[in-house]
């Protein structure tokens, strides 16, 4: 075991003159089993046993060998089924679809490998290719019972492709225990089960012995640290195959993870793997990742991926453009609240290199903070609304379907902002489909053929739910409302309109609100797609993050506190806005539209203004909370010393044996006002975390 398997032979005392004359046609002169020496290999063991039958064969040695053997013998068979490589005839009655060429390259390589991560660009067809490589082990190695394995949303979507490309027949895993018990046991040639029911049903999934796995949207599976990718990697099968666009998102590590699911001794060792490919600091800290291209040499008979610059001539023209917009004041004074906190952090990490896992937690809640309120200030208080992209947003839909039939994909991270979007479309008349995390998997797929059988459904509405796995080419616009962190999510969304089947050019159109986080988001994540790159796309094959790279996420986080923004901060329209509210006889009428829009304006002055006092309300009752709990602290330190004997405020009932503790109050009011002064506390901290959990992604 290192970083290739090879089969050792170790001679022991007993007759080894004669072991080591009739292993010399089998071992080459370091004793490692010759390439060609798999085939009759059982030779030399029979010869070896007349002279010590004790010599021994290692349980995984020889399944290594049988292993081998296999995978040769499969590769001379497919090759005499297919002597003309993707142009043989085989392929024309494979699936009931034609394929492209690099679609039956992914076929064959599928099958030869046996157990393969097909990790091409999104939108490029590797469902189509995973069940046209079940369709070739189907029919020359016996494969009968397969196992899929998805996440929730994709459940049918899986079915119904393979009912549109084959006739076989599929199970569909879920409902309660006793159920799935059932379906488990049925003779149906496909079974699709969710992440979920991996994580509870493996003693199952193994008692079905499926003779082939494939694993979709397998970064599922990248945290090794997780049940769920322990568990599904618990799963045996002769034949795996395994699908995502994103195999690496951050670090090596889930490479790593993902890979041991098809062989575990690919890549050796996790300590030694990250060890070889790591550069640390003086401190053990990650500062970089060298030798990346060793990572594509070994994974060359395992690992496929090809990119869309590979196969552009099929697919549309992408035109990305971004609109850069303005906030409100509104938004913009929440946003500087938070970024004074990201800045006091950022300014406790400069000073002691070190931040708490509290701090590490509230530095993302704020900063999570200042993308939502860059979108609306809804998101994070319901009861407001400011906010510049729904109106940039409905200039934008008008435009579009002014003279076009065109349909348009919209993307946000927060539902909140799409419930937005949902109620400014119903107001126009616009038909549209709305998909977040609280709709069932069942009825995703209604909604997609709704948009794109309904000439009247013009937008598809969705979180990042909808981001993976989804198939919405009938649209040929998609429009970001914000940016994720990761440009693997970015991607993904993207990747449901600009994939293989659109017949028009792309138009990505990304909102990026002005001097706001989301003008950095783009340059923090750029480290990531440079490692993804660095190991999968024949990119730099060292990524070297030097002290000012290294530091660069939280420099760019303090650039955002303190880089000079327009005298105001929001816009420079409100900003000139202000002057209205000193009237003069020239200004009234000078325009009209200015007269308006201040009205406007003292409105939102208004809202804002009892906006604010709401919040200093709810910050009253957080401190009166606060010093509830301080007085019953000192309270608590009085009793630990004796000032006071907690004997004092016990009351002992001689009927029931029971004790209470006895308060002395001054009226029947003062404890009303305490409970409900509490209970409103509660209700403000609920309410927080309840804003916290909305902004999570699924």
């Amino acid at each position: 075991y290192g970083r290739h398997r090879r089969v050792f032979l170790r001679i022991g005392t007993t007759a080894s003159d004669e072991i080591l004359k009739i292993a010399t046609p089998y071992f080459d002169n370091n004793f490692f089993l010759k390439p060609e020496a798999y085939y009759f290999v059982e030779g030399f063991i029979e010869q070896v046993k007349q002279y010590d039958p004790h010599f021994r064969v290692y349980e995984d040695a020889l399944d290594y060998i049988i292993h081998i053997r296999d995978k040769n013998n499969r590769i001379k068979s497919i090759e005499d089924k297919f002597p003309e490589g993707i142009d043989s005839a085989y392929f024309k009655d494979l699936v009931k679809t034609k394929l492209y060429p690099y679609q039956k390259q992914g076929v064959l390589f599928a099958a030869k490998a046996g157990r393969v991560l097909l990790a091409d660009d999104m939108g490029l067809g590797k469902t189509i290719q995973a069940i046209a490589a079940t369709e070739l082990l189907a029919r020359e190695f016996a494969v009968s019972n397969v196992l899929i394995i998805c996440p929730t949303s994709l459940k049918y979507q899986w079915k119904s492709e393979i009912s549109k490309f084959t006739d076989r027949d599929i199970t569909v895993i879920e409902g309660p225990l006793d159920q799935r018990k059932f379906q488990y046991k049925t003779a149906e040639f496909y079974k699709i089960a969710s992440y979920g029911v991996a994580l509870n049903d493996i003693e199952l999934l193994n008692a079905m012995a499926p003779d082939l796995v494939i694993l979709d949207e397998a970064q599922r599976i990248k945290n090794w640290k997780t049940k769920t990718a322990q568990n599904v990697k618990k799963i045996k099968s002769d034949f795996a195959i395994v699908l995502t666009g994103t195999p690496l998102e951050n670090r090596l590590e889930e490479l790593h993870s993902i890979v041991e699911f098809i062989d575990k001794y690919k890549l050796g060792a996790l300590f030694r793997f990250v060890h070889y490919h790591q550069i640390v600091d003086d401190n053990g800290k990650v500062i970089g990742y060298q030798n990346l291209s060793n990572i594509n040499d070994t994974l060359k008979d395992v690992l496929l991926r090809r990119t869309k610059k590979e196969i552009a001539d099929q697919l549309p023209e992408r035109v990305d453009k971004n609109y850069f917009v303005d906030i409100t004041r509104e938004q913009f004074d929440i946003h500087e609240d938070y970024a004074n906190l990201v800045a006091r952090l950022v300014s406790k990490w400069n000073r002691f290199g070190y931040l708490s896992e509290g701090d590490r937690q509230r530095l993302m809640i704020a900063l999570n903070c200042m993308r939502m309120v860059s979108d609306s200030t809804y998101i994070l208080d319901q009861k407001t609304r400011f906010d510049k992209k729904i109106d940039e947003l409905l200039t934008t839909l008008k435009e579009i379907f002014e003279n076009s039939e065109e349909k348009v994909v919209i993307f946000s991270q927060w539902e909140r902002m799409t419930r937005l979007v949902a109620a400014e479309l119903e107001e126009l008349g616009i038909g549209f489909e709305n998909l977040h995390g609280g709709v069932p998997s069942l009825r995703r797929k209604e909604l997609i053929d709704n948009f794109k059988n309904d000439p009247q459904k013009r937008v598809f509405l969705s979180t990042d739910a909808g981001g993976v796995g989804l198939n919405l080419q009938s649209a040929n616009v998609l429009i970001n409302l914000d940016l994720p962190w990761n440009p693997a999510v970015l991607e993904q969304r993207i990747a449901r309109v600009h994939r293989l089947g659109q017949k028009k050019n792309v138009r990505i159109i990304n909102f990026i609100s002005k001097n706001t986080i989301e003008m950095k988001i783009l340059e923090l994540i750029s480290f990531k797609r440079s490692v993804f790159d660095g190991v999968l796309d024949g990119g730099e094959d060292r990524v070297l993050m030097d002290k000012d790279r290294f530091k660069k996420f939280m420099n760019s986080v303090q650039d955002i506190t303190t880089e000079k923004r327009s005298p105001r901060g929001y816009s420079d329209e409100e900003a000139e806005l202000e002057h209205l509210f000193d009237e003069t006889p020239a200004e009234q009428v000078a325009s009209e539209k200015a007269q308006t829009e201040k009205e406007e304006k003292q409105i939102e002055v208004k809202q804002h203004t009892a906006a604010r006092k709401a919040q200093t309300d709810v910050g009253e009752l957080v401190n009166a909370g606060l010093a509830l709990v301080e007085k019953i602290g000192a309270a608590v330190v009085d009793i630990q010393s004796g000032a006071v004997q907690i004997e004092n405020f016990m009351e002992h009932d001689e009927k029931t044996g029971q004790s209470s503790l006895r308060i002395p109050i001054k009226d029947k009011e003062t404890v009303v006002r305490a409970v409900q002064s509490m209970a409103e506390l509660f209700s403000v901290f609920a309410k927080s975390i309840a804003q916290k959990r909305e902004g999570e992604e699924e």
